[in-house]
């Protein structure tokens, strides 16, 4: 059955007049009626009562009709849902972030898509180290992931959102938490709190590549999987900790923040994703973030 045969069939029905049906269809009137007279051979029932001066439905043509329409109608949507999703008005989106360094950026991003593009739906996955997203999206199982600098894996791309900077994290009785800015140096024989090793956290990461640049290897005493874990251990006199900039927004008692003596040490975020990813929607999203997240200024 070939969709022409049922706009046909719809024209003539809602006409009553094949005249009048091959003008609203742009065609000429012979082929119009071959049309509807292949479409009856193939139901096997006729569908209208036709003589030289009048055409009316039979009840076999009165009970096609309205189901006729409603597949018309449902083409007409799969039609524009598939426009709109290739334009990334649908689709879904997944992205994958590690919490507390997110919790500006990633409310900017989300706030923005849904504001710009309702439809699409973003499944969030928290709790993954940059590290970790980073590898995430190279293999296909995120689309979009909040990362940090260096991205070297082939195939994916970025875009820069956010530049941090390693500060230092003490309880507040602590007698460095006195100084106005604590040298790497000093930290030498202090008792350390992190990430777990080889878990993917780019914080881990600078923290131990900062104090092996001071001239020494951190002596981590207690892991914790998340920020708000480690600077309560903190707070609580655990040990201290390198962090970055971004988690500053977590306060509790016994918890002060400390920038660390000399140039500062830098990290830069960025969102990464596959360059082949087919996404529309992805590509919706980008846009978006774009604005909501826009690269900052180098730094002086």
């Amino acid at each position: 059955m070939e969709l022409r045969h049922l706009f046909a069939f719809i024209a003539v029905a809602e006409e009553l007049h094949f005249g009048r049906a091959a003008k609203r269809l742009q065609m000429a009137q012979p082929p119009l009626s071959q049309q509807i007279r292949r479409l009856e051979k193939e139901l096997g029932v006729q569908l209208f009562e036709r003589n030289t001066r009048s055409v009316r439905l039979t009840s076999a043509g009165e009970s096609f009709l309205q189901p006729v329409r409603t597949v018309i109608e449902d083409l007409d949507t799969a039609v524009q849902a598939a426009k709109a999703a290739g334009r990334g008005e649908y689709g879904r989106v997944s992205i994958g972030f590690a919490g507390a360094s997110s919790h500006e950026t990633l409310p900017r991003l989300t706030r923005a898509v849904r504001a710009a593009h309702p439809a699409i739906e973003l499944v969030m996955t928290g709790q993954t180290y940059a590290n970790v997203a980073l590898a995430r999206v190279a293999d296909g199982s995120l689309d979009l992931g909040f990362v940090r600098l260096p991205v070297t894996q082939p195939g994916v791309t970025f875009r820069v959102i956010d530049e941090e900077e390693l500060v230092c994290a003490l309880p507040s009785d602590h007698p460095l938490a006195a100084r106005e800015s604590v040298p790497l140096e000093v930290l030498a024989g202090e008792p350390f709190v992190s990430f777990p090793a080889n878990t993917g956290s780019t914080v881990r990461d600078a923290m131990v590549g900062a104090c092996e640049a001071a001239g020494f290897n951190p002596r981590v005493v207690q892991e914790a999987p998340d920020s708000y874990t480690i600077l309560a251990l903190v707070a609580a006199g655990v040990g201290a900790t390198l962090t970055v900039t971004s988690v500053q927004h977590i306060q509790q008692s016994g918890l002060v923040y400390r920038p660390l003596a000399g140039p500062p040490i830098r990290r830069q975020a960025a969102l990464a994703w596959r360059a082949d990813n087919p996404s529309a929607a992805l590509r919706a999203v980008l846009a978006v973030a774009e604005e909501a997240l826009p690269t900052p200024r180098p730094a002086d």
